[in-house]
């Protein structure tokens, strides 16, 4: 009983959250992220991972979304973690993370470059699992060109990799003072039900 608790509180501060009993025939929808994903600022109950969730149930359909965020998160950081996170089953991967690396003036190459180790461990993991992949955009201090290369590197490994793609997860929220919190960052509740309906667009054909 003291091992099952201790790994439970571990998975807990990896950022995972198991919203719902899991059985073997449960397919697991597995987000993978920072900040974003971790639903920073906010109750865990109100980020777009368990948003999602709600969707799920209301279809009746048999999936469990895992929350795998990780405020602070990079991209390096991401490819260290995902081995531990593949040891449960997933059959849809969705990966949210880079948006620390334009952040912190990361180059957009070694961002790419760890992006495609966790596409690579996913793939060799598990080979039938589908993959989403979220771009992200720096912001617009980091200079022009600098910008221009990070959003490209989403392109590219989404055309390389053949990869679901959504563009720009905070898509009709980013740099709305009203659905962002005071550090113009994170989105509040209302923001995370727009980024739930960015993700599940691309997400429900796939369930």
């Amino acid at each position: 009983m003291n091992l099952i608790k201790l790994l439970f509180t571990f998975a807990l501060a990896l950022g995972f959250i198991f919203p719902h009993a899991i059985t073997a025939q449960t397919k697991t929808i597995l987000f993978f992220g920072d900040s974003i994903t971790a639903g920073y600022g906010i109750d865990t109950e109100d980020a777009f991972p368990a948003l999602i969730q709600e969707k799920i149930d209301s279809l009746g359909l048999n999936y469990n979304a895992v929350n795998a965020g990780l405020s602070g998160e990079t991209s390096a950081g991401g490819l260290r973690r995902v081995d531990w996170v593949l040891q449960q089953g997933v059959d849809i991967f969705v990966l949210e993370l880079g948006g620390n690396d334009g952040l912190r003036g990361v180059p957009p190459s070694s961002t790419k470059e760890s992006l495609q180790g966790i596409i690579n461990k996913v793939n060799s993991s598990f080979p039938d699992a589908k993959i989403i992949l979220t771009g992200m955009q720096a912001p617009p201090n980091m200079g022009q060109n600098y910008t221009s290369e990070f959003q490209s590197l989403f392109d590219e490994l989404a055309e390389e990799n053949e990869v679901i793609y959504l563009p720009f997860i905070l898509e009709g929220v980013a740099g709305d003072p009203d659905l962002n919190l005071p550090d113009g960052i994170h989105p509040t509740k209302e923001g995370h039900k727009i980024l739930a309906q960015n993700v599940w667009d691309v997400l429900r054909p796939l369930l």
